[in-house]
């Protein structure tokens, strides 16, 4: 794709996306499809391609419609309609899949553009176009980072703006680091900041004593053990949470890194009940692993480079975090009885990653409301969520834990 002028090939063959195991590719709908109709023009328009009034315009005529209106089409998502015009098996689109195309829903309609075998994506790959800005390069540098599929790669190449540009990781990252710096000058330190006496005085750490104060089972990702501890949390939180808002936006991301954090406190408040939890690692371990779940499960979709090594080098830096949180648990504390945070939270990060994460990373372009999956994951996450609150309220005074005593 170039900067100049673009001819629209309405009448080349049509385009299908089909990977080497003749995987059924689906075909997504988008916020730019076409000109958007007032609804009182959808009849007139669709009985213009309908004179028959037989409810249904043939692909043919569909192709006549797009011929009409390409011209304000990128080539990219021109390419998926003819897709859809030729994927279409009963050779004709009802009056409802016209309303859906012009009031730019996403249904399931639209994902019947499929057809199975070796036929590739018509035109250049996406990574072999010439002439791009700095932007543009970055862009399609995500697309390959994050979509297993060409079809949706292109589509995402040509509808992302930057506007709103990848917010709410960076607003987080800033605000946790504001945070440690404050810290780290109130406490005279920035290495082990949890040896200090006052650390676990700050109204943000969640404490087992402080349990009633429900702010806390969030606000503890602004605290860090230390600058190790934070490091290594907020390298994982931008190289992945970053590219992955770009996608699939803040208010997907940030369900998912949310649900890690809520699920890392309420995990320790249950498992390990006298510890309090510091650091990010929740939400964070929530979006690395999903991200590397899907990565595995569209191991030959994903074209991003090294991606082995990458993976590895991930799980390694989990791992070096995971272990230096397991080491700090069991280290003796400086002022016992308090013990030191807690390593769980790490572990509920990663089964809201598993499941819940997996799902909306899955469904890209595609309205989380109509996935099965998503209500099942998510129903699953509020019975935990429910249970782990009766636990907090009843289950300390029932088993008669021995709490370690208020900061």
């Amino acid at each position: 794709m170039t900067s100049g002028t673009r001819e629209t090939p309405v009448n080349s063959s049509p385009a299908v996306a089909a990977n080497a195991e003749g995987e059924e590719i689906e075909v997504l709908e988008s916020t730019d499809v076409l000109p958007v109709a007032p609804e009182d023009q959808w009849k007139s328009l669709f009985d213009k391609y309908d004179p028959d009034n037989s409810g249904f315009i043939s692909t043919e005529r569909f192709r006549d419609l797009l011929a009409t209106h390409g011209s304000e089409l990128d080539p990219h998502k021109l390419e998926v309609l003819l897709a859809l015009a030729d994927g279409n098996a009963d050779g004709k689109i009802c009056y409802q899949d016209f309303v859906n195309l012009m009031s730019n829903k996403r249904s399931n309609s639209f994902r019947r553009a499929i057809l199975q075998g070796s036929r590739q994506l018509k035109g250049c790959s996406l990574r072999d176009e010439v002439g791009l800005g700095l932007p543009q390069r970055l862009v399609r540098h995500v697309a390959y980072e994050t979509l297993p599929r060409e079809v949706d790669r292109k589509w995402y190449f040509d509808s992302y703006t930057y506007c709103p540009p990848p917010w709410l990781i960076l607003v987080i990252t800033i605000a946790e680091v504001a945070v440690f710096m404050y810290y780290g000058f109130q406490l005279d330190r920035l290495v082990l900041q949890v040896s200090s006496p006052s650390f676990l005085k700050s109204p943000l750490p969640y404490h087992p004593q402080l349990r009633a104060q429900a702010w806390r089972y969030l606000s503890y990702i602004f605290m860090h053990t230390g600058i190790e501890h934070l490091s290594l949390n907020m390298a994982m939180q931008l190289l992945v949470g970053v590219p992955l808002e770009m996608v699939h936006g803040a208010l997907r991301i940030g369900l998912v890194y949310v649900c890690g954090v809520l699920a890392g406190s309420l995990a320790v408040s249950v498992t390990d009940m006298t510890a309090p939890v510091v650091g990010s690692s929740g939400g964070v371990y929530a979006l690395v692993s999903a991200h590397l779940a899907n990565v595995v499960m569209n191991w030959s979709g994903m074209k991003c480079q090294f991606k082995l090594f990458r993976m590895a080098m991930a799980l390694v830096c989990m791992s070096v975090e995971f272990g230096r949180a397991v080491w700090l648990r069991f280290y003796p504390p400086a002022f016992p009885p308090c013990p030191n945070p807690s390593f769980v939270a790490h572990l509920g990060g990663v089964v809201v990653g598993l499941t819940l994460g997996v799902v909306v990373l899955q469904n890209y372009e595609q309205r989380l409301q109509e996935q099965s999956l998503f209500w099942i994951f998510f129903s699953v996450y509020t019975l935990f969520v429910l249970c782990a609150v009766f636990w907090n309220i009843f289950a300390y005074s029932l088993l008669d834990v021995r709490l370690p005593p208020p900061p």
